[in-house]
């Protein structure tokens, strides 16, 4: 089963949803994470090597393309294939090549012993996204109860169902889901209603499961530790676990 974490709109905790759901994936099946994001955040955070070792960029960019399996790199957080600061190159490197879209697809393809896949994507509707949908199975939409919260979503679900019609017929979104959550403001709570009537309308939901905030998280992030491990009781943590288990249907 192959996830990808997508918005593109930044810093609504989209790396901390995909390293989250690696991490705890990870407990349950053999997992691989795949940063397909230039910034290259959860390359930090699984503490992965960028220089001196094949990268995502080597894999689906690189005119000597490697097998996936050699970019792997294994270690303490999990199995990760590692960003690079050459992947912003692609819109140009990858400009007009129409078998351009399908490289991640087609090394994903080499694959077996993996049960699960998270790929975390950039802030961007640009052609390692495309990339990240045509392999995947299903897409995670992580988003904030606020005013901005919808700004973009429309797109995004816009050439996700276009990916689904012309390439991977296979994609569903699997759902929204709330990220520092609070629910303590009328705002919020009213936000919430109406994120929940415009998952509606893309034939989608809103995920039961709301992630509430905790100071362990940054402190996590810091550690370059998996909040799984680092705290394993925070709220944080358990609401990571509980959204898992409804995107699993673990009843």
């Amino acid at each position: 089963m192959v996830f990808v974490v997508a918005n593109q709109k930044g810093g609504i905790g989209k790396t901390t949803t995909a390293t989250n759901l690696a991490g705890i994936l990870a407990k349950r099946g053999k997992t691989l994470l795949i940063d397909a994001d230039p910034q290259g955040n959860s390359t930090s955070t699984y503490q992965a090597k960028v220089e001196d070792v094949a990268t995502l960029y080597d894999v689906i960019i690189d005119t000597d393309r490697l097998p996936i399996d050699e970019a792997i790199q294994h270690l303490p957080n999990g199995d990760i294939v590692a960003s690079d600061p050459l992947l912003a190159k692609a819109e140009k490197l990858l400009d007009g090549d129409v078998e351009g879209f399908y490289r991640l697809k087609d090394a994903l393809e080499e694959l077996e012993e993996y049960e699960y896949v998270v790929i975390d994507t950039a802030p961007s509707l640009n052609v390692l996204l495309y990339n990240a949908l045509i392999a995947a199975d299903q897409v995670i939409i992580p988003l904030t109860a606020d005013s901005y919260a919808m700004q973009g979503i429309q797109q995004l679900y816009n050439t996700i169902m276009a990916v689904k019609r012309r390439q991977n017929p296979g994609l569903e979104v699997a759902g929204l889901l709330l990220v520092k959550y609070a629910g303590r403001s009328n705002l919020e709570k009213s936000l919430y209603e109406q994120i929940g009537e415009q998952a509606a309308s893309m034939g989608t939901r809103v995920f039961a499961t709301r992630i509430r905030e905790c100071v362990k998280t940054k402190e996590a992030q810091k550690q370059k530790k998996l909040l799984i491990d680092y705290a394993p009781r925070c709220n944080t943590t358990v609401d990571y676990l509980s959204f898992v288990d409804e995107l699993l249907g673990v009843s």
